[in-house]
């Protein structure tokens, strides 16, 4: 039997408690760290700006909340160690059976995790499509507007607002309006 990935739904809130615990288990397990059945546990996060008080503030939020990834070999002895711990609530797959993630999804999970350290955090703009804003700020201060686009990746949304009586399309920073 080979090592592959599978994920253990927890407790809301409790990944890092439950992949801490599995990490005490390994490190216990005598065995030579290539023949363990249990070789190691993550939380896959990546790094988002958010805004909090007004200002851009860099967070790390985990990828998919309430699970923990483990690799591991799926005899009985890892899945009733892996079940057991306090926080799991169960493994991830049909009936009894946990289903390991295939081979693209590890890669793509473990990538991620490495480019959160490369690459710029990606913004997370409050702003949803047809949402009524006002402007707080540059030109159009106290004019008000309904969010036509929101574009991640330049940090900007497009308000229409309406200038002598006809609606224009205008293009803000995100940091300059606020929830109507």
């Amino acid at each position: 039997m080979s090592h592959r990935f599978y994920a253990v739904q927890t407790t809301s809130g409790h990944e890092n408690k439950v992949r801490s615990l599995i990490q005490r288990k390994i490190d216990a397990d005598p065995a030579a760290p290539e023949a363990r059945a249990i070789r190691q546990a993550l939380v896959p996060t990546e790094e988002v700006v958010e805004i909090k008080a007004g200002k851009k503030v860099t967070v790390e939020r985990k990828v998919y909340p309430g699970y923990v990834l483990v690799e591991m070999e799926a005899h009985e002895d890892a899945l009733h160690t892996i079940g057991s711990l306090q926080g799991v609530i169960k493994f991830v797959g049909k009936e009894r059976e946990p289903a390991p993630l295939r081979d693209d999804e590890v890669r793509r999970l473990l990538g991620l995790a490495d480019e959160a350290e490369e690459v710029a955090p990606k913004e997370e703009i409050p702003f949803l499509i047809g949402q009524a804003v006002a402007i707080t700020d540059g030109p159009f201060t106290d004019f008000n507007g309904v969010v036509e686009d929101v574009m991640p990746d330049k940090g900007k949304v497009r308000v229409s607002v309406s200038l002598f009586g006809r609606p224009t399309s205008v293009e803000l920073d995100y940091l300059q309006l606020r929830a109507h």
